[in-house]
């Protein structure tokens, strides 16, 4: 396709020159005969590579098309035309985003160097993006990370949506990245340059939940001393993220649903409703439809947030992605804490893998934080992790779910006795042969854990105690 460029001018015959310049280097040129008609196109079209704008217009002006051209798309380059006396101007555009600008009267090369150069620009960012979007569909989208079929598909449902005005309700465990998912939402829409309001709906008490969602007015309940917008008006143009969805009282429930429906809020001591144009995106770690089956949740409100669902899965369930997790975090707290650890041991990535992370991303996010801090070498190793990690080398839950019994049948007694092994070794490894260290970090006693010492033919019976009790 041929880059498509808009020409903005009052001179007809200024448009008329850029036109046949341009036309002739092979753009498809749309002219523009002042900047409201410009504003209008770029409303409506939307898809311009370049935008070349006179600066000084009646009415709207120059810098207007360009504030109007990069909220409609930040990507679009634009070259501003300015004569000798506003060159302060052509400055100023400059700053709020202009690629490049021209003064009168100016040379045909000029133009086509400019040209050449602002459209080469837009090409690298198109193709920043496209590399962007590749590694995402492997690695990560957004601050989302993970490669798992399961998270991949929220990666691609996110895709999917984002352009949609539809309402999302997001689900998951405490910690699984909830408010990333709706984030991701807000910045891949085409409300991304309008406000992102978050506002968790548990951790406010139900009282004052309603002058903070809808605002308030000045007497309207002791200590209101003013007015005060409501995050659905702050929000305006853009997103609110409604967290806990599921703590919200069964009396502001219905406010809220009112407020879906006919897309207006009235505060708290007003008797007038004001239009919003809010997209709604909530999220909860409870089931919502026990909790509508229990009446705790209003069934209508629960089929207008729940139009689209994406369900995050938990940690547990991805273990395949705990280290890439692990490692986006290494790099993230090595820069913000100043260090210089390098890598994760293959001992303490084990101990990572095999954990079972109730509290799922956000708590392997603040593991890593802790061991770089501790770490005093360049590589993180098992002593720098929580104790509670190293107690539990797996998780009870994933290895019964590799535990099938064949047809020929097994030897119960030889297994069990190949995974106590196993373990008391990696114990004994741990705590660098110290054996009463190795039973407490398997908890059991001293005695205790000579004894399997014995068994498993790793001691004699008849040996001295060596270490302290």
């Amino acid at each position: 396709m041929k880059p498509q460029m808009l020409v903005v001018d009052d001179e007809r015959s200024m448009r008329e020159f850029l036109e046949i310049l341009l036309t002739k280097e092979g753009y498809e040129v749309n002219l523009a005969a002042g900047g409201q008609q410009a504003c209008d196109m770029l409303e409506e079209k939307g898809i311009y590579d370049l935008v070349i704008t006179d600066i000084r217009m009646p009415r709207v002006n120059g810098l207007d098309v360009l504030r109007k051209a990069k909220s409609v798309n930040p990507d679009i380059q634009v070259i501003m035309i300015t004569a000798f006396a506003s060159h302060e101007t052509a400055i100023e555009a400059m700053k709020m985003g202009a690629y490049d600008y021209i003064t009168k009267p100016f040379k045909v090369d000029e133009i086509r160097h400019i040209v050449a150069n602002a459209l080469e620009k837009r090409n690298l960012s198109r193709e920043n993006i496209a590399l962007k979007q590749q590694l995402g569909e492997r690695y990560g989208f957004d601050n989302l990370i993970g490669s798992d079929p399961r998270i991949l598909e929220v990666f691609h449902l996110i895709e999917r949506v984002a352009m949609t005005p539809t309402n999302i309700l997001i689900v998951g465990e405490t910690g699984t990245g909830k408010e990333l998912v709706a984030r991701a939402v807000h910045a891949h829409s085409a409300r991304r340059n309008g406000a992102f309001v978050v506002i968790n709906c548990g951790a406010i008490p139900g009282e004052l939940l309603e002058s903070e969602l809808f605002g308030h007015r000045r007497g309207s309940f002791t200590g209101a001393v003013s007015d005060k917008k409501g995050l659905f008006e702050i929000a305006d143009g853009g997103t609110i993220f409604l967290d806990e969805i599921g703590e919200l009282p069964l009396s502001l429930q219905v406010k809220l649903l009112r407020t879906l429906q006919d897309k207006k809020v009235m505060a708290v001591g007003d008797t007038v409703e004001r239009k919003v144009d809010v997209r709604v995106v909530s999220a909860t770690n409870r089931n919502l439809e026990k909790e509508v089956d229990e009446n705790r949740f209003r069934q209508d409100l629960y089929y207008r947030l729940n139009v689209i669902q994406i369900a995050i899965p938990p940690l547990r369930e991805r273990p395949g992605d705990i280290p890439l997790l692990a490692d986006f975090f290494l790099e993230k707290y090595t820069k913000l804490l100043g260090k210089s650890v390098l890598k994760i041991s293959t001992e303490a990535m084990s101990f990572l893998k095999n954990y079972h992370y109730p509290g799922n991303v956000r708590e392997l996010e603040n593991i890593i934080e802790r061991a770089v801090a501790l770490e005093m070498s360049e590589i993180i190793l098992p002593e720098s992790l929580p104790p509670h990690i190293l107690k539990r080398t797996f998780d009870v839950g994933t290895l019964r779910s590799h535990l099938v019994i064949p047809p020929e049948g097994i030897n119960l007694e030889q297994i069990l006795l190949d995974i106590e092994r196993d373990l008391i070794l990696q114990a004994l490894k741990l705590t660098k042969g110290a054996k009463k260290a190795a039973g407490d970090l398997l908890g059991v006693s001293f005695r205790s854990f000579r004894y399997r010492l014995e068994k498993i033919g790793l001691e004699k019976a008849d040996e001295e105690e060596s270490e302290e009790m």
